[in-house]
Parts: structure tokens; C-alpha cells; sequence
């Protein structure tokens, strides 16, 4: 017999997993789907934005006066409010429904960590185990669940798109639009790489609106109100903002702490990178729009595979060994990115690249936040509050310049920011290996890769763990 808080984890899960594969798909396909005069891309720069503001004050105010079930359900509204803003592209309409996401970004995710760690201690207390045990346990199987989200949103945006007739061969002197060679392209161009028909794309927003409301009223009957005795105390114990607000920048006195800050934006560049610019000048530009969904789920399952293989990997081979990997990876891929042109002849091609940059995206995520967790382990919050804010700040600058210059130098731009990275990455290790840092048990926490991703309220979750 299933227990009242397993039945609360599953419905939590499954709720976000619905609301995921609505935004997630979305997400992928704004530098293609809304590339005039590059809102797509300006809106996701904007969100990142106002998730940043939304982090350092609306969490805490939002669960303590309307609990976490309300929280989670007023911020999923949210989240369908930017897929009703596709339905009438303008800047008007994208920035605001952008800004409104932002802003329930955090919270959402603030409340799901607190729901889930809530439910995690009663069930231990009940079972006479320890609470982090069961915490841990309900977070593995979370994102076991979630992280699928990324499939099946980005699955239903490519069958969809799949059945558009207006599909043809693109001329091969459209071709030399595509890729780094060229400043030309505007993703307005004929073939495949024009706009779906407006009863194709009204179907998929309104599939992903439909998939987003249902995960609102699935979680708002079946999810229990534990907002009672148990979350109320709970959130009481949380540190007043300013407190944490002044410790998030009281941490950069750390010095370790400022030369990571490089390394921590390049994770948001590269994420930015692939999502803004690889999916629109070489997907879209030689193939045509139906095709990202089947690209971006090829770096999703390999992103994950490789989360869970580096997250085992790490005790054998040192997380630094990971980190040049990466690095290579990501280097190799750049230099072929600048001298190959995309022609849709090489299709295997088009899968190679991405499933690459998961598996170097799959360290940047455990390996960092394993580093952030060894490194500052007396100062967790403002650590991954640093985290999230430098994290966010590479998001929003790859965004929002994504329209301003050329690929080849946003490529270089990549380059430049990786070689200084790892430079001062190395530096990090050479102090640590000097002056080591008393170490805890299981720091690498893999299950937290989404929750960095997605710039969750991630400092927050492992604090109460």
C-alpha cells in the first residue's frame, strides 16, 4: 500500500514532468519559432533576468503566506501564461508572459524543495529512519521522473511540426546562410527554415497549454496541503533575506569563490549557446524547425545518461579528469562547429554535435556543483545562491547578444570564456590540492543537475539535506 507521502512525491513529480514538457519544448524552439527581430531569444534573455530578481526575495515571502501547494500551483500559472504569450508573438506580449515566468520560476522551485524535504523528514519520523536518507530518496526519484520532460516536450513540437506540407528541399545557395561562415541568415529565409503554418504552430502551443493546465489541476486536487504544523515551522527557521542577500555577496570575499565565477557563467553560455544560437543557424537554417525537437532530445538522453555515469565516475577518476574531458569536448566541438557547413546530406551530423555537448553539459553541471558542495561546504547557501546568480548572468548576456553579433564570434566569444575558466579552474584545484578543504560524503549530489539547469532555488534544497 502506497503511503500518504509517496503518493505526495509521485504527484509532485508527475505534475512537473507535465509542465516541463510544455516549457521545455517551447524553450527550444524560440530562436526559430519567434526569430523576428529576435524575440525568441530576447524573451529567454529576460527570463533568466527575472528569475534572478524573483530568487532573492520572492521565495520565502510567497511560501510563507500562501504555503507550498498554493506556491507551486500559483507559479505553474505562471509558466502557462508564457505559452499563451506565444500564441500572439510580439515584444509586448513575449516580454511580459517572460517577465511573469521569471518571476514564478524561483518560488516554484523553492517550493518544491521545501514540499519535498517536508514529506521526506515525515516519513522518516514515521519509519524511524534518518531524515536525509529519505530526503535523498524522494529527490532520486523526482528527477527520475522529471527529467523525461525534455523528451516528450521536445518529441510533440517535432511530430507536430512533421506533418507540416509546406515542407521542400532547400536550394543549396540558401545553404550558405547556415552556419558560423555567414551574418546573413535571419531564420526568415525559403524552405524548410521558414515559420510552420500558423495551424500547426496554434496546435502545438495549444497542446503544450493544454499539458500545462492539466499539470495545474492535477497537482491542485491530488497534492496534500502540508502547510499546517510541520511546513510552518519549517519555514520559520529559514534566515530572514537580508541575511542571506548580504551573505550571497559577502561570499565573493571567498577568493576561490571569484575565480569559479568564470566556470560557473560558462555553464549558462554553452547551455545558452545550444538552446539560442545551434538550434536556429545550423537546425533549422539546412534542416528545417521539425527537426530541433529530435536534435534536443538527443542532448537530453545524453545529458542524463552521462549525469548519472560521471556522477559514479568521479570517485574513480577525480572530478578534474571529468572537467578536462569536458573541456576537450566542448573545444573540439566549437573549432568543428567554426569550419563545418551544415548540409542535409550529413543528418548523422546534426545529432553528433549536440550529443557531445550533453556529455560535456553533463559535467559542467555535476562536477561544478560537486566543487561548489566540497569547497564551501561550512557556507552552502551562499555558495549555490552564487551559484545560481552567475549561472543565470552567462544565460541572460549568451541571450541577449545573440542577436547583436556574428556566430563565429559568439563562438570564439565560447572559446575565450572556456580557456579562462579552465585556467582559473586549474588555479581552484592547485590552492585545493595545496590547502585541502575538509571533504563531505556524497557531495557530487547528481540529482540536483536540473534543479542548477533550470536555476532553481538550488542553495535552499541541499541546505535542508
Amino acid at each position: 500500500k502506497m503511503g500518504r507521502n509517496m503518493k505526495n512525491v509521485l504527484v509532485v513529480s508527475f505534475g512537473f514532468l507535465l509542465l516541463f514538457t510544455a516549457y521545455g519544448g517551447l524553450q527550444s524552439l524560440q530562436s526559430s519559432l519567434n526569430a523576428s527581430e529576435g524575440m525568441g531569444v530576447a524573451s529567454l534573455s529576460v527570463i533568466y533576468a527575472s528569475i534572478i530578481l524573483s530568487s532573492m526575495f520572492l521565495p520565502p515571502i510567497l511560501i510563507k503566506n500562501l504555503g507550498c501547494k498554493l506556491t507551486i500551483v500559483a507559479s505553474m500559472a505562471c509558466y502557462v501564461a508564457y505559452s499563451v504569450g506565444n500564441f500572439y508573438p510580439g515584444w509586448a506580449t513575449l516580454i511580459t508572459t517572460s517577465v511573469i515566468l521569471g518571476l514564478g520560476g524561483s518560488p516554484l522551485w523553492s517550493a518544491k524543495c521545501t514540499y519535498l524535504t517536508i514529506s521526506g523528514n515525515l516519513q522518516a519520523e514515521k519509519d524511524n529512519k534518518r531524515g536525509p536518507d529519505v530526503v535523498n530518496q524522494y529527490f532520486g526519484i523526482f528527477f527520475l521522473i522529471f527529467q523525461s520532460s525534455a523528451v516528450w516536450g521536445n518529441l510533440m513540437s517535432s511530430l507536430i511540426f512533421g506533418q507540416d506540407t509546406g515542407i521542400a528541399e532547400i536550394p543549396e545557395e540558401d545553404l550558405k546562410f547556415c552556419g558560423a561562415g555567414s551574418c546573413e541568415y535571419t531564420g526568415e529565409a525559403v524552405g524548410n527554415s521558414t515559420r510552420p503554418s500558423d495551424t500547426l504552430v496554434n496546435t502545438l502551443l495549444g497542446s503544450y497549454i493544454g499539458v500545462g493546465v492539466l499539470a495545474i489541476i492535477f497537482v491542485a486536487v491530488f497534492l496534500d496541503n502540508l502547510d499546517r504544523d510541520a511546513a510552518r515551522e519549517f519555514r520559520d527557521n529559514r534566515d530572514p533575506f537580508w541575511t542571506v542577500f548580504l551573505a550571497t555577496f559577502k561570499h565573493l570575499s571567498d577568493k576561490r569563490q571569484l575565480l569559479l565565477i568564470p566556470l560557473t557563467m560558462y555553464s549558462g553560455f554553452e547551455q545558452g549557446f545550444l538552446a539560442g544560437d545551434y538550434t536556429k543557424y545550423y537546425v533549422t537554417c539546412a534542416l528545417g524547425i521539425h527537426f530541433v525537437g529530435f536534435v534536443m532530445i538527443c542532448f537530453g538522453a545524453t545529458n542524463s545518461l552521462c549525469s548519472y555515469a560521471f556522477g559514479k565516475l568521479a570517485q574513480y577518476t577525480g572530478r578534474a579528469a571529468l572537467f578536462g574531458l569536458a573541456a576537450v569536448s566542448n573545444f573540439s566541438c566549437i573549432i568543428a562547429l567554426l569550419l563545418w557547413k551544415p548540409h542535409p546530406d550529413q543528418l548523422a551530423v546534426f545529432f553528433v554535435f549536440p550529443a557531445l555537448w550533453g556529455m560535456a553539459d553533463a559535467v559542467w553541471q555535476t562536477q561544478t556543483n560537486a566543487l561548489y558542495g566540497v569547497l564551501f561546504h561550512e557556507h552552502k547557501e551562499a555558495a549555490f545562491a552564487n551559484y545560481r546568480l552567475w549561472e543565470s548572468v552567462g544565460f541572460v548576456i549568451a541571450f541577449a547578444y545573440s542577436n547583436l553579433i556574428c556566430l563565429d564570434i559568439k563562438l570564439y566569444v565560447l572559446i575565450g570564456v572556456l580557456v579562462v575558466s579552465m585556467a582559473l579552474y586549474g588555479l581552484v584545484e592547485y590552492k585545493e590540492y595545496k590547502n585541502p578543504t575538509v571533504r563531505e560524503d556524497n557531495v557530487s549530489k547528481k540529482m540536483f543537475r536540473q534543479l542548477i539547469t533550470v536555476n532553481a532555488d538550488v542553495q535552499y534544497c541541499i541546505d535542508h539535506i
